[in-house]
């Protein structure tokens, strides 16, 4: 196996686990709120946490992988998410959920990003969009996996079996990363003094106001790409157990519709973003979402929801596959794990509030009103779209292709 499928059967094992350790909250929501008495929007602040662990996990591996190396730091990432989504089985308080919750959110942190970074590093820009889509198939993985495992263990072993069983496939990434060669595209760039004086730090995020602008737009866009996930994610399965009467299956049958229409979408995004360019893709994709998410609200019966549930899917998380190789393309190499880890994660953590704020609307409107936040905050992120910039100064003039000629 040659490098490049190397760091994506990697990221590949990393995401789909990360992805399974989200659902299993989903999954999990309504025995955790019964069992310690708490409300919904108390509930939603698990997720929250989660991704509040993840923002610091991301920022602080972010830099120590620009530093020290890609792989390197991987076994640390692993490491934390693997003590994380063990202990949480064992929490006897919601307080207790918290904490645990917040350390496997610093390893799911910090392993995004490098695993992104990896890839966009070893694949050239005219197939990043593809090689991007792969990686993020993982997560929907993850969500099918969690659904199937769900539905077994939830009635049996209750939801403290989840994260018991979850951490043992952590076993088999650690492994899979542990044998995958570092970056030559950052070994190279250590033999660089200038580059070495700028790795890992966060004020070159902000180095001037092209780069500034460029920064906040990308964060602006990763915020609602997690919020509106979140928000369909977290709650929609619950939702749909009450509205249509869908029993655990019934909902776990929903959600992997939902995750095939995503992994259908990001794959269509992939080789979209290759062949129209980053800009034209995610302007398709983000109204399309808006448009979708609304309509689905006033979806009825069990064709209904099930369809529904896959065309969402396909455009609001098919974007997902396209954030590695966006945020890479505009930074250079010496802090690009660490724009990776520190953008998309502040959009975790910031997004991740949305399943409270969902939650909040679903106690006191209905569904359509939750649906049309979501689709108010997909054209929010078409608007920062539209503001992105090459940024000129990182970038080379002849070192132009057919990724940089499309954007």
């Amino acid at each position: 196996m040659n490098y490049q499928k190397k760091t994506v059967v990697a990221s590949v094992a990393g995401l789909t686990l990360e992805g399974m350790d989200i659902m299993f909250i989903s999954f999990a929501m309504s025995m955790i709120i019964g069992q310690f008495h708490i409300g919904m929007a108390t509930g939603g602040l698990i997720s929250s946490i989660t991704n509040l662990g993840m923002l610091f996990g991301g920022m602080i591996f972010g830099i120590l992988a620009d530093k020290f190396g890609r792989v390197k730091v991987f076994t640390y990432t692993i490491i934390l998410f693997a003590i994380g989504t063990a202990l949480t089985g064992l929490a006897a308080n919601i307080e207790q959920v918290y904490i645990f919750r917040f350390i496997a959110g610093l390893g799911a942190g910090g392993e995004y990003g490098i695993g992104m970074t990896l890839v966009a590093e070893a694949w050239p820009k005219n197939k990043q969009g593809r090689a991007s889509s792969y990686v993020s198939v993982g997560a929907q993985f993850g969500v099918i996996l969690a659904a199937l495992l769900s539905a077994l263990i939830l009635p049996a072993w209750g939801w403290r079996g989840l994260f018991f069983i979850g951490v043992i496939p952590v076993i088999f990434a650690f492994i899979v990363r542990k044998n995958l060669d570092e970056s030559p595209e950052w070994l190279e760039s250590k033999k660089v003094k200038q580059n070495i004086d700028k790795q890992g730090k966060l004020k070159q995020l902000f180095a001037n106001q092209r780069t500034a602008a460029t920064t906040i737009a990308l964060a602006i866009m990763a915020t609602v790409q997690i919020a509106g996930y979140n928000g369909l994610m977290i709650w929609l399965p619950s939702m749909l157990q009450q509205s249509q009467g869908l029993s655990v299956s019934g909902s776990a049958l929903w959600t992997i519709s939902t995750a095939v229409g995503m992994i259908i979408g990001m794959l269509t995004f992939g080789q979209f973003m290759d062949r129209l360019g980053m800009k034209r893709t995610y302007g398709i994709f983000l109204l399309a979402s808006a448009v979708a998410v609304f309509f689905y609200s006033y979806a009825s019966g069990s064709t209904g929801v099930l369809i529904g549930g896959a065309i969402v899917g396909f455009f609001s998380n098919g974007m997902f596959a396209g954030y590695g190789a966006l945020i890479s393309y505009y930074y250079p190499i010496e802090i690009r794990s660490t724009a990776t880890n520190t953008i998309f994660n502040f959009g975790r953590a910031l997004g991740g509030l949305s399943p409270i704020l969902v939650g909040f609307i679903l106690e006191h409107a209905n569904i359509t009103t939750a649906m049309s936040y979501l689709a108010v905050l997909y054209c929010i992120s078409f608007m920062a779209m539209l503001s992105l910039k090459k940024n000129q100064a990182e970038r080379k003039p002849k070192a132009v292709n057919k990724l940089s000629e499309a954007i």
